[in-house]
């Protein structure tokens, strides 16, 4: 697909319909830019992190936080 775009004075633009639509994106969602050593430029979606959520997954990981553990995965 497609799509061109204007960039204004502020290094704003309008991200196209069918590219919104494509990425599943709306205004408020987060997006990253990747710029790649030949100068192409891939962007995705982001999802944002809920820290509540992965606060309570840590609570429940300590069982694997051993010294034996660490021994273990060391080199992984």
């Amino acid at each position: 697909m497609l799509a061109i775009a204007k960039i204004t004075a502020k290094g704003q633009t309008t991200i196209p319909q069918n590219v919104r639509a494509a990425l599943h994106v709306s205004p408020g969602d987060l997006i990253a830019w990747e710029v790649g050593a030949d100068g192409t430029a891939t962007v995705r979606r982001v999802q944002p992190l809920d820290i509540e959520y992965l606060r309570a997954v840590e609570g429940t990981l300590s069982e694997w936080a051993s010294s034996a553990d660490e021994d273990a995965y060391r080199e992984l």
